[in-house]
């Protein structure tokens, strides 16, 4: 009779500890992993957390001297600026477009221009130091890009007051955590003639020193 009674008991228990079993099992099912996106440590991380961002950019600009139909036109050095806003296709690769401000002198005239390019960028990051550390601060770039300008001129005349551009430029970026990056870089830029009175085939020509800011988002 005694036996007959542990028995039942014992029986009674065993739903009670398969139940535990199983919780238990469903609590190891369901431990959290981590994901390579959850990690950001791989070659696109940077491109996928902050696809595009804006900034803008002082320019120094030395003007090239020239010489046509005898006349020759001495460069002088001016401050400018321009804005940007870019968007990353890959770490390494990105777009941007910017609306630059020309003021152009020489000796003799100057020129005021309000421009638009369009850029294309590679930025040299170290794909497997990258990938580990994800501490890259220093991220030279190189990039070349076309528009368009709108000018006017004073003490001359011009026959074309829109001029296409084109630019060829290098820098670093110093990346201040993921949101701000620091841009010191140079730029050449070359404005096809805008046919100055006197001086048809005069191409105003800059060798620019660049430095701004750009934010990331």
């Amino acid at each position: 009779m005694i036996k007959t009674k542990i028995m039942a008991c014992l029986m009674a228990l065993m739903p009670i500890a398969g139940n535990a079993a199983i919780l238990y099992r469903v609590e190891q099912v369901n431990m959290p992993t981590d994901t390579s996106e959850n990690q950001f440590n791989d070659s696109q991380a940077f491109a996928r957390r902050h696809r595009f961002y804006v900034g803008g950019m002082y320019n120094f600009s030395m003007w090239a001297d020239d010489v046509d139909n005898d006349i020759r036109a001495k460069g002088k050095h001016t401050s400018s600026y321009e804005a940007v806003a870019g968007i990353r296709l890959f770490d390494v690769f990105r777009l941007e477009a910017n609306y630059i401000h020309t003021d152009a002198k020489w000796d003799l005239f100057s020129l005021t221009g309000d421009g638009a390019m369009i850029n294309a960028i590679v930025d040299a990051r170290i794909d497997s130091l990258y990938r580990v550390f994800y501490t890259q601060r220093i991220v030279p770039y190189v990039g070349g890009g076309m528009g368009m300008s709108w000018n006017t001129a004073k003490n001359v005349d011009i026959k074309d007051s829109v001029s296409p551009m084109i630019g060829a430029m290098a820098g670093i970026g110093i990346e201040l955590g993921e949101n701000f990056t620091l841009d010191f870089g140079y730029r050449y830029l070359y404005m096809f003639a805008p046919k100055f009175s006197g001086m048809d085939n005069m191409a105003p020509i800059a060798h620019q020193l660049r430095a701004g800011v750009r934010v990331n988002f």
